[in-house]
């Protein structure tokens, strides 16, 4: 029996079913985390399917979250989508149901689950959760609703198909969702824009990233910055990949400040592998996009000669 098969039987088995994922959700975690609640609520209309965690406001065009009690966990079947270990799960009441299973498209380092579905050539875990039910066409329903929000993940993780991760199978899937009548342009409209004052951030982001000769480059958003453009955290994940088209750029971190004082950093390349980086420094993730943290700046400049490091080894 293969793992798909195992939690469609396990989905099947229990009455009551709870869907994490990640906290500070981008498109993929909430299209992978809502639309497999889609699948389940067409498929099971006789089942509880419940969507839970934090609300992130610029994505609210996605989906909301539910508030559940304790209680309802009792029993339950919880299903973790879109996150590579137990601390990053959004709502640490996931360990209150009965069985829990992970799906995931980041590398399995840190284990955790009692069945674990883990695809790291996908594009995204979007692109799994529609694989999923294509895979089971007489026995899951997947509707407009769900095909909305999936394809709005793999359209997140993907960068609108321009990163490596995108296959020949994710646009395949893509346009086996494209097929449902939801408005495409719309979705990739509110997908990308921002308000004015994350465009101005970008301004200063391109105005004052620091690279060397061999393409490393770091940009600093301290709370002081962040404050003084009115931003929080969750919105400057939309100037992460902005680095990426400048040419001279080959790998870069964004070190966020927190208002605890340690940095939050993005990694992100465009060919040396950063996700060893990163997990030397509390994170992990993808080969070419990974996250991690700095305790302080002289963690931040630690972390940005390595960068610099794998930059030089890189090109030689």
């Amino acid at each position: 029996m293969t793992v798909q098969s195992e939690i469609l039987a396990e989905i099947k088995t229990y009455d009551r079913i709870i869907i994490h994922r990640h906290q500070r959700p981008d498109p993929d975690a909430l299209g992978s985390q809502v639309g497999l609640a889609e699948i389940l609520r067409a498929t099971f209309p006789q089942k509880e399917i419940y969507q839970v965690g934090e609300t992130v406001e610029g994505l609210r065009f996605l989906a909301e979250m539910q508030i559940v009690d304790d209680q309802v966990y009792e029993g339950a079947l919880v299903i973790v989508t879109d996150t590579a270990n137990a601390p990053r799960i959004s709502d640490d009441r996931f360990k209150l149901g009965e069985k829990l299973i992970k799906i995931d498209h980041h590398p399995n380092d840190e284990p955790y689950g009692d069945l674990v579905w883990v695809d790291t050539k996908a594009s995204s875990c979007s692109e799994m959760i529609t694989e999923f039910a294509l895979m089971f066409p007489n026995e899951l329903t997947l509707n407009t609703s769900a095909a909305r929000l999936l394809y709005a993940g793999i359209v997140g993780d993907t960068g609108r198909f321009l990163y490596p991760a995108t296959t020949a199978r994710t646009l395949e899937i893509a346009a086996d969702l494209r097929r449902y009548p939801f408005d495409a342009s719309a979705l990739n409209r509110e997908i990308e824009q921002m308000p004015m004052k994350v465009a101005k951030l970008s301004g200063y982001l391109y105005q004052n990233i620091q690279v060397d000769e061999n393409g490393a480059g770091k940009v600093i958003l301290s709370q002081e910055l962040l404050s003084q453009y009115g931003i929080d955290d969750s919105e400057t994940a939309a100037v992460v990949s902005l680095p990426g088209v400048i040419d001279e750029v080959l790998a870069w971190g964004i070190f966020v400040q927190q208002p605890e004082g340690y940095y939050r950093v993005r990694l992100r390349s465009k060919g040396p592998i950063i996700n060893e980086l990163a997990k030397k420094h509390h994170g992990g993730g993808h080969p070419l996009a990974s996250g991690a943290s700095a305790k302080d700046l002289a963690e931040v400049a630690e972390i940005y000669d390595e960068i610099k490091e794998i930059c030089h080894a890189y090109q030689r």
